[in-house]
């Protein structure tokens, strides 16, 4: 059984000994520029894998490469001792058997020490297994003070540990539908796998050649089945566990001809494959199989799969069903099949994970695969986001999110025996480091993860500023972005790095990475101030038509708003984010815009090519005031002019939401929020579309998942007053229809049942039921969509909303 099988109990972390501050000095540090690393004679190939990432490292950072020696030497020189402890004992002297000696921390463990009490000094970096020689050696490498020509390391530097989460992995694809993965040759694949490994990951999914993607990407250097086969083989030399996420995509698996074609399919790709630890199936997001049919599937596919790879798994997720198909899914779990393993609790799964931990029988572990890599529209969205920030940076942008992935991991660790990241790229490298790192103590903390991630990628000499400017670039993405201060002084910060970096920092992508997240949130942010204003400046000139004119008034409108596009503002920073995408195309192979780098599609990171989205109203404006000029009565200009000006206008007695604004929806009610709630299973959340030409307040939403309802709650109303309600449907869905009730629970009146959304997006009006609803002097407006439904639990949207006092009566 793999190790990440084991109980995570048999896992905990040992932590004799706080590592040593990170001031470096000739009194608290002791200076390995000289040393040599002792190793045990007769190495196994992946303890000598090992041995050669930790001298490559070193090298890459500081052009010294240590001497290997299998006996210590008599000149004095400093010794850095590395194996697994039983041999380090018979080998490496009294300090490598004192360590030896000490309590095992635990499968997949090490112990590090330093001695410099007399004699030459030495560290000593002993595993308790081969996995656990390769995580003391990268745990030793995050503590390393490296600089050109230079290793320091602390003198009192002593650690023993193991990690408490068996399962730390992330999904690389090599597949087209990713932001760089598809250019990646396998040393830049081997580079990674290590970087991944320093900070505690023991596990990789990859994808197969035929998945819901292209065959092919012009980015590939060799074919998906051969990259398949050398990823596999790498990641055996490094003991890294070998996933791979599976898709049944075929039709229908009623047929026999269907099954046996996958069941072929399936067993040339698991043939050729060195290892294969688990195998996953999603039953959805790709693929759409019922489960009657799924799983007979999966039981064929586990017994070809292990006839292959005897101890392999085999995993399954109710991604994507309707909760009838959820039904029958865990109807056949209580029957406990033999041959699954364990049960994943992915994106679009209908019931929370601590719901769906109770209903999954005790027998099965459940696995977490959070999507880490998206911003909107998926599992986990970014609180409070901005939609100026949605709509250019976009769903697959560079997203650090440390603090917020701290959160998600804290709310979902304890119903899982880990984690494999959903990932479309190395646009969130920060996020996966977090998460092995929490993974391997969950009680770490993330500042320290991010400063040693910026001493170990960037350099010592930026370990503090960029840990802290990747925190800034947290901040930058929540609340209103007009009004955030701190995205100017987080540019100021990556530039001011800049200008003393080192020509290798320049060039190293995670630096350009980040520079050019905050170039590109300081370019957004002076456009949406300089847009903002002039679409108010805009609005107001057309409050003067009745008297200059309605022509005139629409001129001279439209004149202001197309200063956005004639006069654009931020021109230089607009430059430098086109100048540090080329640098990572170049760098990394990141794919930041179609035209210019054949990403796949817009939607997959390529935010370079929605960098000049509007920001205001103006294409709907615009539009709008083409249809005026075609009324002949200037009255009824004037009264269209007027509609536009007053839009937001309630009216005496009256409210208005925008409920996709944060800034304009009083009357929301909003649940539990993010910090209680980071998948929204009981919060309103922020969601966002583009509808052709739409107004800019219909580029976002206020929205409930699943079944969940989305509410308004007003008071101060006027109990003998008759009301009506004026919504907006807007999302990025019309698949599904929605219902408005109002009243509470007890008393809840229909005001329309389930209707299609208007298309095009337009205003729908309807009149409260007379009576109670309102008696109190309060109302509660409900929404909810079609019950049950499969997919991603979108659909209950609704962009703005004004509750409407009507005129009383003249008789």
């Amino acid at each position: 059984m793999p190790p990440w099988m084991l109980a995570a109990s048999a896992l905990i972390a040992l932590t004799v000994c706080a590592v040593c501050a990170a001031a470096v000095t000739e009194v608290e540090e002791i200076d390995l520029s000289r040393a040599v690393l002792l190793t045990p004679p007769g190495l196994s190939v992946r303890e000598e894998t090992t041995v050669d990432f930790m001298l490559d490292e070193v090298e890459k950072r500081t052009r010294i490469r240590w001497d290997r020696v299998t006996r210590a030497p008599a000149d004095g020189r400093p010794v850095v001792a590395l194996g697994r402890a039983p041999r380090l004992a018979e080998f490496a002297g009294r300090h490598a058997a004192e360590v030896s000696a000490e309590a095992n921390p635990g499968r997949e463990g090490y112990r590090i020490r330093v001695f410099d009490e007399g004699g030459a000094p030495q560290v000593v970096v002993a595993g308790s297994d081969e996995r656990g020689l390769l995580f003391g050696a990268g745990r030793l490498l995050r503590n390393l003070a490296m600089s050109r020509d230079r290793v320091l390391v602390s003198r009192g530097l002593r650690i023993a540990s193991a990690p408490r989460v068996a399962l730390r992995g992330h999904q690389l694809g090599y597949r087209p539908k990713t932001n760089s993965y598809d250019a990646w040759d396998l040393p830049t694949w081997e580079q990674y796998f290590r970087d991944l490994a320093v900070f505690g990951c023991n596990a990789v999914e990859l994808i197969p050649p035929r998945s819901d993607d292209d065959a092919d990407s012009p980015h590939f250097p060799v074919p998906p089945m051969r990259m398949m086969e050398q990823m596999s083989a790498t990641l055996d030399r490094y003991d890294m566990d070998v996933w791979i996420w599976y898709p049944a995509l075929d039709e229908d698996y009623s047929k026999p001809e269907t099954v046996q074609f996958a069941l072929k399919e399936w067993d040339e790709v698991f043939s050729r494959l060195k290892r294969i630890d688990a195998v996953f199936v999603p039953g959805g997001d790709p693929g759409h199989t019922q489960p009657k049919y799924l799983m007979p599937l999966l039981e064929k596919q586990a017994a070809s799969l292990r006839k292959r790879h005897p101890q392999a798994q085999m995993w399954v997720a109710p991604q994507g069903f309707s909760q009838e198909w959820m039904d029958e899914f865990l109807e056949i779990l209580k029957r406990e099949p033999r041959w699954l393993t364990g049960v994943v609790f992915g994106p679009q799964v209908r019931l929370p994970l601590s719901t769906l931990r109770k209903l999954v029988p005790s027998r099965y572990p459940i696995r977490h695969y959070p999507d880490i890599t998206h911003s909107r529209q998926c599992q986990y969205p970014v609180p409070g986001w901005d939609t100026a920030f949605a709509v250019t940076e976009a769903r697959e942008g560079i997203n650090p999110r440390p603090l917020q992935m701290e959160r998600i991991f804290e709310w979902t660790n304890p119903d899982t025996v880990g984690f494999i990241t959903y990932s479309e790229g190395c646009n969130d490298d920060v996020n996966k480091c977090v998460w092995s790192a929490l993974g391997w103590d969950p009680e770490t903390d993330v500042r320290q993860t991010l400063r040693e991630y910026s001493r170990y990628f960037i350099g010592e000499e930026f370990a503090h500023d960029f840990a802290e400017g990747l925190l800034a670039l947290e901040r930058n993405w929540q609340g209103p972005l007009a009004a955030n201060e701190g995205v100017a002084a987080t540019l100021r910060q990556f530039q001011a790095m800049e200008q003393t970096a080192r020509p290798q920092v320049k060039l190293n992508w995670r630096f350009q990475q980040a520079l050019y997240r905050a170039t590109y949130d300081a370019f957004v942010q002076a456009r949406v101030r300089y847009e903002t204003e002039l679409e108010s400046r805009a609005m107001e000139t057309l409050a003067a038509a009745p008297t200059v004119g309605a022509g005139t008034a629409m001129d001279q409108a439209q004149a202001i708003l197309d200063r956005s596009v004639r006069e654009p503002v931020a021109a230089a920073l607009r430059a430098r984010v086109f100048e540090l995408a080329e640098a990572l195309f170049q760098s990394i192979r990141m794919q930041l815009s179609v035209g210019r780098y054949q990403a796949i599609n817009v939607g997959r990171g390529a935010n370079l090519d929605t960098i000049d989205m509007p920001l205001n109203s103006r294409p709907w404006l615009l539009a709008r005031f083409a249809e005026i000029r075609k009324l002949t009565d200037e009255a009824a200009r004037l009264v269209e002019i007027r509609k536009l000006v007053e839009w937001t206008n309630p009216g005496p007695g009256g409210f208005y939401d925008d409920l996709g604004n944060l800034t304009a929806q009083p009357h929301l009610v909003r649940g539990k929020g993010s910090r209680l709630d980071p998948a929204y299973w009981e919060s309103a959340l922020t969601g966002f579309s583009q509808p052709p030409g739409g107004r800019w307040s219909w580029w976002n939403n206020a929205e409930a998942l699943h079944d969940n309802t989305l509410q308004l709650r007003y008071d101060g109303l006027d109990p003998k007053a008759r009301y009506r309600v004026r919504v907006v449907y807007a999302g990025d869905t019309d698949r599904w229809k929605i219902r408005l009730d109002a009243g509470d629970a007890a008393a809840s009146r229909p005001v329309h049942d389930l209707m299609a959304r208007p298309a095009p997006v337009q205003p729908v009006e309807f009149g409260l039921p007379a009576g109670s609803v309102t008696a109190k002097g309060e109302l509660l407006l409900t929404w909810s969509c079609e019950k049950g439904r499969p997919g991603n639990g979108r659909g209950c949207q609704v962009a703005e909303v004004w509750l409407l006092r009507e005129a009383p009566s003249r008789r």
